[in-house]
């Protein structure tokens, strides 16, 4: 009779032998059912390979719909989601900025007219941000910008392209030089900001629910009370949690106190 065989032995042959423990029409020799995730999955050996790199994930997609002089919603981009977008890597997180608000739109003799919340500096600021972000284009660019903006005494005098006091640096010239300040100056003073104001009115008064108040935060498209709440309470928490990826060690936890209330239309 013949020697019995080890479970363990008759195991590692499985795994190891060519054609074996593998499904039905995977060509590939069982050195590298785990070379790749394509190549283990054709063979359904995907439990096997324990280093194969994990798939990656989608990042979780927010939107900010704001006004420029909302005093909340200034506290929310400049506190919670600016810092947040710092501290994470960029793959986990994926902003869209909309300044508009509360405003509204109106055609007077057949040309668009918009009236803010805040007055017309708010107006004036939401289309400068709104230009900033048509001419920079790329985000990490225009954030940093628009952190500035918010986070300084006056929105609109922040992007000037003089600085109105001897050695002062102004938002652009520090953390966009590359930016053409001409041309968002043109955009402002021209149909290309009335366009996209237009089209910042579209999109929010599109959104569903209706939104209230600013600031209003969706997240991954979706908006709750509850949701809101908890971006308001600690957003970088929130992010972590809903990120399906990897996770980096920042995402260990934190609290951070809650903004007041937002403008309400």
């Amino acid at each position: 009779m013949a020697p019995a065989v080890p479970l363990a032995v008759l195991a590692l042959v499985a795994l190891l032998a060519p054609g074996l423990g593998a499904a039905p029409g995977c060509d590939y020799p069982a050195h590298r059912w785990c070379s790749s995730r394509d190549i283990a999955a054709a063979c359904q050996v995907q439990s096997r390979c324990p280093s194969l790199p994990r798939p990656a994930a989608a990042p979780v997609q927010l939107s900010l719909y704001y006004e420029s002089l909302c005093p909340a919603c200034r506290e929310f981009l400049v506190l919670k989601l600016f810092p947040t977008w710092l501290l994470l890597p960029e793959e986990m997180l994926n902003i869209t900025l909309v300044p508009y608000g509360n405003a509204q739109e109106r055609n007077v003799s057949g040309k668009l007219d918009f009236q803010c919340q805040h007055g017309p500096e708010e107006c004036l600021g939401n289309m400068m941000e709104a230009c900033l972000m048509h001419e920079a284009k790329n985000f990490s660019t225009y954030f940093p910008v628009i952190f500035c903006l918010e986070s300084g005494s006056s929105v609109t005098k922040n992007l000037e392209a003089r600085p109105p006091v001897p050695c002062a640096r102004q938002c652009l010239q520090i953390y966009a030089p590359e930016v053409d300040g001409g041309r968002v100056a043109a955009c402002v003073q021209g149909d290309t900001g009335v366009a996209l104001m237009h089209h910042n009115a579209q999109v929010t008064e599109a959104l569903e629910p209706p939104h209230q108040y600013v600031p209003w935060i969706t997240v991954n498209g979706k908006h709750t009370d509850e949701l809101q709440a908890q971006a308001e309470a600690s957003l970088l928490g929130l992010v972590c949690r809903l990120y399906q990826g990897e996770k980096p060690e920042i995402c260990g936890g934190s609290k951070t106190p809650k903004f007041p209330s937002g403008c309400r239309r």
